[in-house]
């Protein structure tokens, strides 16, 4: 890989021309020189875009940028990245985090409290059998979630940028190079070194990326047989796990049993798992479908790769695992030139809730929240930034405001929630849009994962 393949660089603004129409991203200098001229107004405070006051579309020349989108249960990343000929160079990340867990949850404690009412002795109300049909195509609310968040940002995306393409993951791994190593759909990466890929992104999935026998994690980790090879064991993938190498030499062609035999826990759970589902693989595997159907539908060119395929990128490219860069890799591409330094963290939150009142641990009403959701010009989510010029909470303070009828308001920043602003000293940045903003730094995500060379990768090793 050159030299110039992990260079990190700054991410870009997002530019309008005068009418609104998305221009080609420019760098943040060059922003900060439009906005010191007055040639620009600030848009939008986050994602930070800018909009031209004496150019359009028709005046300039548009190269456009392409959209890398890897899906997950929990998180999911999209990259924003220019390119030719196979090269890619990364402008701008942003990771989703979506709240699907949440709604799950209260969809449980929901139907619990249903189930409640059922067994009381209340007034008699005729069965409903006959609502509990769903179309063809139904997703649960909260793998419906995923999906319309996802498409919510590729939608902002097209709207502030000239995006020609999507590539979007659409497997984590490919069960038909599991099973047989057969081609899909006359694509014939899939034989040979991609199959193997394949495999270990599955592997690295279901196992957690850590040893099964002793829990490391962080060192190169081989692939085992839980059953060996010369004692009749399979290659399936049910008979595979991960290893670091001192567990897998020390166990060898050992049968597991006696490896573990004054640890059964240990091997009770590793027996268990080794047939257990994927849980977090399954919910990306059924909304997969309805994602790229929802991307077909923007009219946008969009092309279509596997997890084994995105991980083969990376180990080609030298770039770390992350959702972001995951993102940047999606698809064919031949080197990466360059990703953005910092990721911005997108936390779907809401936009509130409809109950008026909070009940106690007994459902009985604790306290009533106020009709409106408006105070002193606010509400709960806005992006505000507080200059308070004496006390002890002096200082400029940026962050998600909660409100209170009161006039004292919360402001949670990235160091912490501040309590007790006044409103008088709070201004407002940006209206509630059901998601919250943060940043990280991608070298800080590096250091939590390495590259291969340094440990933390699939090894062929174990094949007995």
């Amino acid at each position: 890989m050159s030299e110039g393949a992990n260079r990190e660089v700054h991410p870009v603004v997002f530019v309008l021309d005068r009418h609104g129409h998305p221009l080609d991203p420019c760098h943040p200098a060059r922003a900060r020189r439009l906005l010191a001229a007055g040639r620009a107004v600030v848009h939008r405070h986050t994602p930070f875009v800018i909009r031209l006051k004496d150019r359009s579309v028709a005046d300039s020349t548009v190269a456009g940028v392409q959209v890398g989108i890897d899906p997950g249960s929990r998180h999911t990343g999209l990259a924003v990245f220019t390119g030719h000929d196979g090269s890619r160079a990364g402008r701008y990340a942003i990771r989703l985090d979506h709240r699907g867990a949440l709604i799950r949850d209260r969809l449980t404690s929901r139907a619990a409290c249903r189930r409640g009412r059922w067994s009381r002795n209340l007034r008699y109300r005729s069965p409903r059998f006959l609502n509990r049909t769903k179309p063809q195509g139904w997703l649960a609310p909260s793998l419906r979630h995923r999906v319309e968040t996802t498409m919510s940002w590729v939608a902002r995306l097209t709207r502030w940028a000239p995006v020609t393409a999507v590539h979007v993951e659409k497997v984590s791994f490919d069960t038909h190079a599991l099973s047989a190593g057969r081609p899909l759909e006359g694509v014939d990466y899939q034989r040979g070194t991609l199959a193997g890929y394949e495999v270990r992104e599955y592997l690295l999935a279901k196992w957690g990326r850590t040893c099964a026998y002793c829990g490391a994690s962080g060192v190169p980790l081989n692939l085992d047989h839980i059953h060996s090879r010369s004692r009749g064991g399979s290659e399936r993938v049910s008979n595979l796990t991960l290893a670091c190498i001192g567990c897998n030499q020390t166990k060898n062609a050992t049968p597991v049993q006696e490896f573990l035999n004054d640890k059964p826990a240990l091997l009770a759970k590793i027996l268990k798992q080794a047939k257990a589902p994927l849980h977090d693989a399954a919910a990306v595997n059924t909304t997969r479908w309805a994602l790229w159907q929802a991307l077909e539908a923007t009219g946008l060119p969009v092309a279509g790769a596997s997890g084994g395929r995105t991980k083969w990128n990376r180990s080609r490219t030298g770039a770390p695992k992350s959702h972001t860069l995951d993102a940047l890799h999606v698809g064919e591409l031949e080197s990466v030139t360059a990703w953005p330094s910092t990721v911005l963290v997108v936390t779907a939150t809401g936009r509130g809730t409809y109950a008026r009142t909070v009940p106690d641990r007994y459902g009985f009403p604790r306290l009533a929240r106020p009709r409106s959701k408006l105070h002193h010009g606010f509400q709960t989510g806005d992006l505000v930034r507080a200059n308070v010029p004496a006390g002890k909470k002096a200082g400029v303070h940026t962050g998600r405001v909660a409100v209170r009828t009161t006039g004292s308001f919360n402001i949670t920043t990235r160091h912490g929630t501040v309590q007790g602003i006044g409103h008088r000293h709070v201004r407002m940045l940006q209206r509630a849009d059901g998601y919250g903003y943060a940043t990280h730094s991608e070298t800080r995500h590096r250091a939590a994962f390495p590259p291969p060379s340094e440990g933390g990768g699939l090894h062929a090793g174990g094949n007995r």
